[in-house]
């Protein structure tokens, strides 16, 4: 059975009024490099507001076609504003997961060595194949991963532009703008296998991430698309009874990241969705810090982590939850150590066999907020439905902050209508 989806009032694009540098621009001349996140607009509008590459003189606003052209235009002018126009989808593994091969490096005898009948569930595996797989995983690690620099604007150009397999680094840095990309989430061309992990019965584990934002201040990503693409994890192998793993996440915001606001994308068909907050150990550097505003983003087809929340004072409203009948189901928040997240006026569409209970995932005991969310159509206390029916995993109410960076909050019940039309690639309006 599909997840029952409720029906809004059809919403058309009509101009979004966005902070402009000069006048604002209409809608058959705007140049999306040039505008700016506007004031209110989430955790990223606080203090100096995130403006991005919008003040770039001309020397610094680039077209690229190819991942090289971007990785070059990244690097040019250091951190002076600059704008990077993508055209068409740019391939960060063009050559194939072939050319990252360290000399020797054999997968099929990776598999011999390290087959659990011989090398057992006690030991991580070593020896020359997973040298070989570390080499080799570090050429793709050079080649993927582009650095971005402070005062940066990334745009896509029209309709079908962006990132195949490349890994945006977002580290370290202050007002970065990513806006109508296409991003399909890298594939990890060397998993590890780890005989000692998920109680010793091993897993593969991967690495690199479509976006990371790690310890950066004033973030804007809007109107992008994220996806696994041509590699949805269906399609992946298993070995030693375990699947291959080749994704990571979509967006981890981590290591002290500071204000970050995610608007109108389209999250689809992942697993590791959004990780806010990397480790419980990490409050020297997160706590105080981890401000995020996810508004009127499309999750479909999401496993997990939409998002899993440490941490941070993380707002969420307006957004849409799609779970499908054939899809493998997590949960949608995460509740990790000292989070606060306060998730209201969201939509969430279920099919029959996924209780609402099943939305919200405790990890560690820390209150939240979630108010005036509808399911399927009806409003629902996701708190009370999920300590109903898991009482082992009780939460409590109450985040302990009220969000004051808010746009336009719409109706929950007309969040499907707007947010399934407007949201994603292609659709900035």
């Amino acid at each position: 059975m599909a997840p029952r989806v409720w029906h809004a009032h059809a919403v058309t694009c009509t101009a979004l009024v966005l902070a402009v540098t000069g006048t604002p621009a209409h809608a058959q001349d705007r140049d999306l490099g040039r505008e700016t996140l506007a004031a209110g607009d989430g955790w990223a509008s606080e203090g100096t507001g995130t403006t991005g590459g919008s003040a770039a003189d001309a020397a610094h606003v680039f077209t690229v076609t190819t991942w090289d052209e971007f990785r070059a235009a990244l690097r040019d002018g250091g951190n002076a504003p600059k704008i990077i126009k993508v055209k068409g989808m740019i391939d960060a593994v063009s050559e194939g997961c072939d050319a990252f091969e360290a000399d020797g490096y054999d997968f099929q005898q990776y598999l011999a060595d390290y087959d659990p009948a011989v090398w057992g569930h006690d030991t991580p595996v070593s020896g020359e194949q997973e040298d070989l797989r570390a080499a080799s995983a570090a050429n793709q690690d050079q080649t993927i991963k582009a650095s971005v620099p402070a005062n940066t604007t990334i745009v896509g150009v029209g309709k079908g532009s962006g990132i195949l397999g490349g890994s945006l680094q977002i580290k370290g840095v202050d007002n970065v703008i990513l806006r109508n990309l296409t991003i399909e989430a890298p594939v990890d061309c060397f998993p590890q296998w780890d005989p000692t992990d998920d109680n010793k019965t091993g897993a593969w584990n991967s690495e690199y991430d479509g976006v990371v934002v790690y310890g950066s201040t004033h973030v804007w990503i809007d109107h992008n698309t994220l996806t696994d693409g041509r590699y949805p994890d269906s399609t992946l192998p298993s070995y030693f009874g375990k699947v291959y793993q080749q994704h990571d996440g979509l967006v981890d915001i981590v290591r002290g990241a500071n204000h970050v606001t995610v608007s109108w994308n389209s999250f689809k068909d992942h697993d590791k969705t959004m990780l806010i907050g990397n480790s419980d150990s990490a409050g020297s550097t997160d706590s105080g810090k981890l401000k995020v505003t996810l508004h009127h983003n499309r999750f479909e087809g999401i496993v997990e982590r939409a998002p899993r929340v440490r941490f941070g004072q993380v707002d969420s409203y307006n957004n849409h939850f799609v779970v499908t009948a054939s899809q493998k189901f997590g949960y949608v928040f995460g509740i990790g150590a000292s989070s606060q997240l306060y998730a209201t006026d969201n939509a969430i569409s279920l099919p029959a066999s996924v209780s609402a209970a099943k939305t919200l995932k405790k990890w560690s005991e820390a209150p939240l907020t979630a108010e005036n969310n509808y399911v399927n159509g009806k409003l629902t206390d996701l708190i009370a439905v999920h300590n109903a029916e898991i009482p082992q995993e009780t939460l409590q109410s109450g985040a302990g902050w009220t969000p004051s960076l808010r746009t336009k909050v719409d109706s929950p019940r007309a969040v499907p209508g707007i947010v399934d039309q407007r949201a994603g690639a292609g659709k900035v309006c």
